[in-house]
């Protein structure tokens, strides 16, 4: 069993933070190269909140689904039944949304457009050949709530992936953020995290929730559901060990994109959002600005990124100016404010 240091002071509102001021410093520079980047923002270690932080459908959707484990949470212990309603109503209220205008991916908004016909079973939503990194970006909260146990949290993060990503990679990379981030708030250090996660993956490699996502593995490609869930897993763990040799094997100022992949899919979003943190754990921002200076999904992996280094560090790593004036700053707050312990 994982041992831990006490439980981070205000973990909950720090990652969350951290995850919505990430979305709002790579939002400008998602679809830009590094030298369009620099020419527009200067140097990277010295990129600055832009003065209008708005944030993308990483963070709207980040409040979807932490909205949707508070609404769970008043019908008692956390179970599939008493989950899957809240994220079907939430998605359902962003896809509507007039903000859902921050360049949405085409993966949620298609299985969010099939999941408002309330007759439709979610694994009929569920977009199985899509492993974007959509569902990853999300998860966080459910690293966060407090008093869940390993099942409830694995067998969480893998439902709210399923409604929109049904790959069995994005299956598996969203449990290992949410696996991530309830370590980092609960004190693990951060050299110590590939090793866990690792380890959590072998450990998990042939399990298949079924009481979480019922007979979504149908809709794939492999004969048992075993063999589906072992696919997205065995690719999780190539991507630790490419993940592995970069913290150590890889200048910080290169692109993190070019060592462990630009983060459109979820394994590679994964692997270069925690990239961006191992590399600075005590400087959470020179983490964020790494992340938000590359040539892949800029946002979503500053959003990791920053997930990340607040559940590490707490809400203190961020300065007031930014966190004041992030979008939707407020509701992140209070919404972690509910489980900080």
């Amino acid at each position: 069993m994982t041992t831990t240091a006490p439980v981070r002071r205000r973990a909950a509102t720090g990652s969350l933070l951290g995850l919505a001021l990430g979305d709002a410093l790579g939002y400008p520079t998602e679809f830009d190269d590094v030298p369009a980047i620099l020419a527009a923002c200067g140097p990277w270690r010295g990129m600055e909140l832009p003065r209008r932080a708005l944030v993308s459908d990483d963070t709207q959707m980040t409040l979807a689904v932490g909205h949707a484990l508070r609404a769970a949470a008043d019908h008692g212990a956390l179970t599939p039944g008493s989950l899957e309603g809240p994220l079907r109503a939430e998605f359902g209220t962003w896809y509507r949304s007039p903000e859902n205008n921050r360049a949405p991916g085409r993966t949620c908004l298609t299985a969010c457009g099939l999941l408002a016909d309330g007759d439709r079973r979610w694994q009929d939503a569920s977009q199985v050949a899509s492993k974007g990194c959509g569902a990853t970006m999300r998860v966080a909260p459910v690293g966060l709530v407090p008093g869940l146990d390993d099942e409830q949290r694995s067998g969480a993060a893998q439902l709210q992936s399923g409604l929109t990503h049904g790959h069995p990679t994005a299956l598996a990379a969203s449990d290992l953020t949410a696996r991530a981030v309830h370590l980092l708030a609960r004190g693990l250090e951060p050299e110590r995290l590939i090793e866990e996660l690792r380890t959590y993956a072998l450990a998990r490699r042939t399990r298949y929730p079924h009481d979480w996502l019922g007979d979504l593995w149908t809709r794939g490609q492999d004969p048992t559901p075993e063999r589906f869930a072992a696919r997205g897993w065995d690719e999780c763990l190539a991507i630790l060990d490419r993940l592995q040799e970069a913290v150590t094997g890889v200048s910080p100022e290169t692109d993190p994109c070019l060592a462990t992949g630009a983060g459109w899919i979820a394994e590679e979003a994964l692997a270069t959002g925690l990239l961006c943190f191992l590399w600075f754990p005590g400087e959470p921002l020179t983490a964020l600005r790494r992340a938000a200076c590359t040539s892949g999904d800029s946002d979503s992996l500053a959003c990791l990124t920053g997930a990340f280094a607040g559940a590490h560090l707490g809400p203190d790593a961020w300065p007031g100016p930014w966190t004041d004036r992030v979008e939707h700053g407020t509701d992140l707050a209070a919404l972690g404010a509910l489980w900080d312990v």
